[in-house]
């Protein structure tokens, strides 16, 4: 493969012909299926009510991009697979970001550089960011209102799940976790469940510093998203899942006050484990006869040493067999308020799992952990810009109902459906996208296109 000029690619022995690949046509977009992310966005009114939270402190006459077109370059960017203000270098003059971001597809001007969008994540004050995270969760909530008007929900279970976002440089309030073992930041991640649907709606992703203590404002996000919910489903059971991280007597005061059911890890400790101990003992045994995994469930009333009463306690008991090591004790405990059995209330915890995997898409379809600003209000922008892209993929996949779409995860969908080479026809009436006839995920593509019209 030899450079034959600046923009143009020589291929040689792959054919009868040379082939020479150059790249000088201004009017074609290599992300042609951004106008879907761009309707969902519209049905949403994400970004405006995003924009809207967000005070212009520059003087009018030097302001060139306004402050909705800066969030939406930087939303629709990171949802196309560019996270980084750098990616603005090429993007800015992309024809299609250009005309999903209010500019005209073929016209001279571009949209805004890398140092400006720069100066625009590091202009956000803190009291901003509170209602960007208000909009944000406002957004989803009010938008599920409509799409359950009719059949409204009977159960909604809501997930916090804390997570590592690794750290280097000098970002503010980096510090070293013990847990994971690094310089890290610890955002909390918060969704919801309707009913037993598969898909968990991401509503409040809250940035958090390093050293952070597990429970960390999980009782204030709490308190005011399930305000919206009882505005929004009125008397609606709610169900709360929580890992170890959140077993604080204020977390349980706050969930057992309200009347919520909920199932919540509890790390071990040796109470617990002589708790568990003679269950351990059989299940060594079967273990040892059978050669398998085994398991058995229990439970227990335990009173931690600052909790007011005692609560009850399942107990997984297991060993795990695995050829060619040694057989390993792994006893579990999740407290509950539920009903049923040790078994039943257990399974219902593992089911917390499908949350974990939004936060596994957040990082490694749309760079959640991308946060590489020094200042720690910037970092928290740049979650509530990831978190708004990965919102107009959960609804886009709501759109996707019914094809090979529907359970995609993000990369899949912007590799499907997003990651279209268009060409660019504007006219004094129309705009013209013409995209290869060959497309192999046309029929889908126009189906999500056709129920969004």
């Amino acid at each position: 493969m030899k450079g034959r000029k600046e923009q143009a690619v020589l291929f040689e022995g792959i054919g009868p012909k040379r082939v020479e690949m150059e790249f000088t046509q201004p009017g074609q977009s290599s992300d042609g299926g951004m106008v879907l992310l761009k309707v969902m966005d519209e049905k949403l009114g994400l970004t405006r009510r995003m924009a809207e939270a967000i005070g212009d402190q520059r003087q009018a006459g030097k302001i060139d991009h306004a402050v909705l077109e800066m969030l939406q370059e930087r939303v629709y960017g990171i949802a196309c697979g560019y996270p980084d203000c750098n990616d603005a270098q090429r993007m800015s003059r992309d024809p299609v970001m250009k005309m999903i971001c209010g500019q005209s597809p073929m016209g001279e001007e571009s949209l805004a550089s890398q140092p400006t969008l720069s100066r625009f994540e590091n202009a956000i004050r803190r009291t901003e960011l509170l209602r960007l995270g208000y909009a944000l969760t406002d957004t989803v909530i009010e938008q599920e209102k409509k799409r359950r008007r009719r059949n409204p929900p009977q159960r909604i279970t809501i997930d916090m799940d804390p997570t590592e976002d690794p750290t280097y440089g000098d970002q503010q309030l980096t510090f070293f976790n013990g847990y994971y073992d690094n310089w890290c930041y610890l955002p909390m991640v918060t969704t919801i469940q309707f009913d037993l649907e598969s898909d968990q709606r991401l509503v409040a992703p809250v940035l958090r510093p390093g050293n952070a203590k597990g429970s960390l404002g999980a009782v204030s996000i709490l308190k005011r998203l399930v305000k919206r919910l009882r505005w929004a489903f009125g008397s609606v059971n709610i169900h709360v899942r929580l890992d170890g991280a959140f077993a604080t007597p204020e977390v349980f005061r706050y969930l057992e006050d309200e009347g919520f059911s909920y199932v919540v890890n509890m790390a071990g400790n040796s109470v617990l484990q002589q708790y568990a101990e003679p269950m351990m003992k059989e299940i060594r045994r079967r273990a040892k006869e059978s050669g398998r995994t085994e398991k058995m469930y229990g439970e227990v009333m335990y009173q931690a040493g600052k909790w007011e009463s005692p609560r009850r306690t399942i107990i997984k008991a297991e060993v795990v067999v695995c050829e060619g090591h040694d057989n390993r004790d792994n006893a579990r405990f999740v407290v509950s308020n539920m009903r049923g059995t040790p078994k039943s209330v257990y399974r219902e915890y593992t089911r917390r799992g499908d949350a974990e995997n939004r936060i596994k898409e957040l990082k490694d379809g749309l760079c959640f952990d991308r946060t590489s600003c020094t200042r720690f209000d910037a970092n928290q922008f740049r979650n509530l810009l990831t978190a708004a892209a990965y919102i107009l993929y959960q609804e886009l996949r709501v759109h996707a109902k019914g094809t090979e779409c529907a359970d995609a995860q993000v990369w899949i969908l912007r590799e499907r459906l997003i990651k279209i080479g268009v060409v660019i026809r504007e006219s004094v009436r129309r705009i013209l996208l013409e995209g290869p006839r060959w497309y192999p995920w046309l029929d889908i593509f126009r189906r999500i296109a056709l129920r969004c019209t």
